[in-house]
């Protein structure tokens, strides 16, 4: 996921793709927890998603006031 992409949505996406990409990252725990998880860069790559995300309603939400 790029940044580039991310900028150009509102708040209101970026919410419900953290939302989305949570969900993910606790389904990678669970599968790595017993074992299901082929490579495990996608955990890695999951959680900087969801920091990228953070960042850009954190950034458009200081931006609004």
């Amino acid at each position: 996921m790029k940044a580039e992409e991310l900028r150009k949505s509102d708040v209101n996406t970026l919410q419900k793709t953290l939302k989305d990409l949570l969900k993910d990252q606790f389904n990678l725990r669970m599968r790595q927890a017993t074992g299901q998880v082929g490579t495990n860069h996608e955990i890695k790559l999951v959680r900087r998603d969801i920091a990228r995300v953070k960042t850009l309603i954190n950034e458009k939400s200081k931006g609004a006031e």
